[in-house]
């Protein structure tokens, strides 16, 4: 059994971004400059905004964060995101979720510039990937993709499960995993709370991901050897002999399932840390296109 380790996958990919930022700085030329809005103070958001800005202080992007109380009305973050939307210094930006109930959610994913959407959630860029053209590819799946890729994990012909039918992850990578690509040209199926038989269509799996958003629901017995698994889930599961009174546990019951998988991602350091890597990617990318 093998760890599909996304904690040094990301690394690596952020240590190769370092480079392409020194080689911009080396010719004179503007950094990618990165911005992030938080809405309200709710600890996880906070803890991935901060996450992002530190990722981008050690690659060498600029980054901007502004925060905003958690009751500030929908017209006010709206005002916000026209002003990055018209900031030429802006590349990219993003809008943690979720947001207050006060704010219209898709409201605010329509008003973001597609140009500058490197979260890749904007209809226009949804539209694109699934037409596979190029665009900003959500980073979650994205970094899913990338982790299959650089392990050299044979996808093409292979039965996929996806768990989950999420717009963030489980709709996107059932939809990245069936096209024509490297980490791609599988059969995939799509399972869901509604699904029959579900522990059926599992065991019948070459490669699952995980994204269901129950802890540790899926289990050794609802899997064949040699089964690949990608787990999306992180949940907090109350455990008294930790410090905090919790531990963090995946979508995937790892002690039985590792028994019986050729390659797995750990919760934390698998598919989180990738997400991130791939946001900086994104970022990257629309900075480049800004400067074409």
């Amino acid at each position: 059994m093998t760890i599909l380790d996304g904690k040094k996958t990301s690394g690596d990919i952020k240590n190769e971004i370092a480079e392409h930022v020194q080689a911009i700085l080396s010719k004179g030329e503007k950094v990618p400059h990165l911005a992030a809005i938080l809405v309200g103070s709710d600890g996880a958001s906070m803890t991935y905004v901060n996450a992002k800005v530190k990722a981008c202080e050690r690659i060498g992007f600029k980054s901007t964060l502004i925060e905003l109380p958690e009751y500030t009305s929908e017209e006010e973050l709206l005002e916000n995101i026209h002003e990055l939307n018209t900031n030429d210094d802006i590349d990219g930006f993003i809008v943690q979720l979720p947001l207050p109930d006060q704010i219209d959610e898709q409201k605010v994913l329509m008003a973001i510039d597609p140009d500058k959407d490197v979260d890749g959630f904007h209809p226009t860029n949804v539209g694109r990937m699934a037409l596979d053209l190029p665009t900003f590819l959500p980073a979650t799946p994205y970094g899913i993709m990338e982790l299959l890729e650089r392990y050299q994990i044979e996808t093409s012909g292979k039965n996929v499960v996806v768990m989950g039918r999420s717009h963030i992850v489980g709709r996107p990578i059932s939809i990245l995993m069936s096209q024509k690509r490297k980490a791609g040209d599988a059969t995939v199926t799509v399972v869901h709370s509604r699904s029959k038989n579900l522990e059926e269509i599992t065991r019948g799996a070459d490669i699952i991901v995980a994204a269901i958003g129950i802890s540790e629901f899926l289990t050794g017995d609802m899997v064949k050897e040699d089964v690949v698994i990608i787990d999306v889930g992180i949940t907090r599961v109350p455990d008294q002999t930790k410090k905090n009174g919790y531990r963090l546990a995946g979508d995937v019951h790892f002690e039985s399932v590792s028994k019986k998988a050729s390659y797995i991602t750990p919760v934390p350091g698998g598919v989180g840390p990738m997400t991130i890597a791939m946001l900086l990617k994104n970022t990257l990318l629309a900075r480049e296109r800004h400067t074409a």
